[in-house]
C-alpha cells in the first residue's frame, strides 16, 4: 500500500496564523505511525513571494518523509527555487520548477503551473516535454501521479475558475499517449473536491490555511469567498496493490 499526503495553499505570509496552521499540518503527518511514500505541497507556499516567508517555509516544510513542492500563483520562481531548492544552480532563476519523484512502485510528476505575474495556471512547452519525457521512462506497470496547482476544470467555485489551467486540450492530448498515467491532483481552489480530467480522477486537496466557501454556501452577496474559522486540511491518496486509487481527506487540529 502507497500512501501519498497532499498538502495545499499554505500561503505563509509573516502572521502566525499561517505558520502555526502549517505547522500543526506538519506536525501531524511526522507522527503518523506509518512512513509516508511522499508528501506534496501543491502551490500558493508563500504569500507575496519574498525571500522572507520562503525562509520561514523551508523550516516549516521539514520532514521525516520524501516531500516535494512546487509554486502556485502566489509564489515567485527565482524566490522559490533560491529559498527552498538552492542546490538548483544549473536552472535558469525563472524556469519552470518541475519535480520528479521516482519511489517503489510509483512515480510521482510534480508540474509548475504558475505564470509569472498572472493568477491564472498554464503548463509551458517545456513542462509538457518534461511530463512526457517522465512518462515515457516510467514502465506501463507503473502508475504516474500528475501534480500541479492550478485545476485544469472549472469546479463550481466561480472565485477560483476564472483563474484556474488553461490550454488543457495539450495535456489531455499527452495523457491519451500514456495510459499508465493514473490520475490528477491539483490545489488553489481551497476546497476538497473530486471530479474528472482526460479520463482519470481529478482530486484537489483542501487548503490550509483557509477554505472556500462554495457558492451555495455563501450567505450574501458582500459575505467573504473565504472560511477561516475552519480547520486546516489535507488528503491521503493511496494506490492499492492492484492499481486501485482512494483518497481520503482529513482536518487538523490547530
Amino acid at each position: 500500500m502507497i500512501v501519498i499526503a497532499q498538502v495545499s495553499d499554505i500561503h505563509v505570509d509573516g502572521e502566525q496564523r499561517s505558520v502555526d496552521r502549517t505547522r500543526a499540518v506538519m506536525r501531524y503527518l511526522e507522527e503518523l505511525p506509518y512512513d509516508l511514500a511522499a508528501v506534496l505541497v501543491t502551490g500558493d507556499i508563500a504569500d507575496h513571494g519574498t525571500a522572507d516567508e520562503y525562509a520561514v517555509v523551508r523550516e516549516l516544510l521539514k520532514s521525516r518523509h520524501p516531500l516535494l513542492v512546487c509554486p502556485g500563483n502566489h509564489d515567485d520562481r527565482a524566490a522559490f527555487r533560491e529559498g527552498l531548492l538552492p542546490e538548483d544552480t544549473e536552472t535558469r532563476p525563472d524556469a519552470p520548477v518541475n519535480q520528479a519523484l521516482r519511489g517503489e512502485g510509483f512515480v510521482v510528476a510534480l508540474c509548475d503551473s504558475s505564470v509569472p505575474g498572472k493568477d491564472e495556471g498554464f503548463l509551458e512547452d517545456g513542462t509538457l516535454e518534461w511530463l512526457d519525457g517522465v512518462l515515457a521512462a516510467t514502465p506501463h506497470e507503473t502508475p504516474v501521479l500528475v501534480a500541479f496547482h492550478h485545476p485544469p476544470v472549472p469546479l463550481h467555485t466561480p472565485y477560483v475558475d476564472g483563474i484556474r489551467q488553461f490550454g488543457t486540450e495539450r495535456l489531455a492530448a499527452l495523457a491519451d499517449r500514456h495510459p499508465h498515467l493514473t490520475a490528477f491532483l491539483a490545489g488553489h481552489a481551497h476546497t476538497a473536491a473530486a471530479t474528472t480530467f482526460a479520463g482519470r480522477p481529478l482530486l484537489v486537496a483542501p487548503g490550509v490555511v483557509s477554505a472556500l466557501r462554495l457558492p451555495w454556501e455563501n450567505p450574501g452577496p458582500d459575505s467573504p469567498h473565504v472560511h477561516l474559522d475552519l480547520p486546516p486540511a489535507l488528503a491521503f491518496h493511496i494506490l492499492d496493490e492492484d492499481g486501485g486509487l482512494t483518497t481520503h481527506y482529513r482536518t487538523v487540529t490547530v
